[in-house]
């Protein structure tokens, strides 16, 4: 079961700002990525679905953060159906994160009440997943409808909270333009946590990229606000 309510992890969507995407099959190597995460400051983590046996991964890697990484909130993303989800919310996932909106996922969510973020690419789809209760959408892919559009639908409906993923980088230039269009936080994945690192096993450099990104997210809110 999920350790942390749904408005606990809203609020450390919002705070944090920033939410890493990563998936990799090696549990060693994403225990070392996760750590990395957490001493540069992110308390949230979106490990992604992507890969055969992920959920025993995740299964391990949730026990991991449960021991040694307090405040530490572990989501899933990438689910793409009720049972996957209820799969990982059984396994502990604090929060579901889809690529599309399906009303089945948005149901197994609410009944667990664990936020649930899905995928949208319009104003219709955004206010129908708003209307099965969700509190955070994820804009997806993001660099394909870019800040513009975050900027455009929350001219009507301000109480909107977007988080894009797909197109977002650690770049001001990029962060700057998403934040001042209005979004809640950020889904980064290789951007921040790349090929490189992982092949090198640079672990201290994602910790210095975490800790400047969240730095830099929050000079950026605080220009908004």
């Amino acid at each position: 079961m999920a350790k942390y309510s749904r408005l606990e992890v809203i609020n450390t969507m919002i705070e944090t700002g920033l939410v890493p995407l990563f998936y990799h099959e090696d549990i060693n190597i994403s225990k070392q990525v996760l750590k990395a995460c957490y001493d540069g400051g992110a308390r949230l983590l979106e490990f992604t679905n992507r890969g055969d046996f992920a959920h025993q991964v995740f299964e391990e890697l949730n026990k991991y953060v449960l021991n040694n990484l307090p405040g530490m909130v572990l989501g899933v993303g990438s689910i793409t159906d009720a049972g996957a989800a209820s799969l990982y919310m059984q396994l502990g996932a604090n929060f579901i994160v889809t690529p599309v909106l399906r009303e089945d996922i948005a149901k197994a969510c609410n009944r667990r009440k664990v936020l649930w973020s899905p995928g949208c690419g319009s104003l219709t789809e955004i206010a129908n997943a708003e209307e099965l209760g969700c509190e955070i959408v994820k804009l997806f892919p993001g660099g394909i409808y870019g800040p513009n559009f975050v900027k455009a639908i929350k001219a009507p409906q301000p109480w909107t909270m977007v988080m894009p993923t797909g197109g977002v980088s650690t770049d001001k230039e990029n962060l700057k333009a998403w934040f001042n269009a209005g979004v809640t936080c950020v889904g980064v994945g290789s951007k921040l946590i790349s090929k490189e690192i992982i092949e090198n096993k640079d672990f201290e450099k994602l910790t210095d990229n975490v800790a400047t990104t969240i730095s830099l997210i929050k000079e950026l809110k605080k220009q908004t606000t």
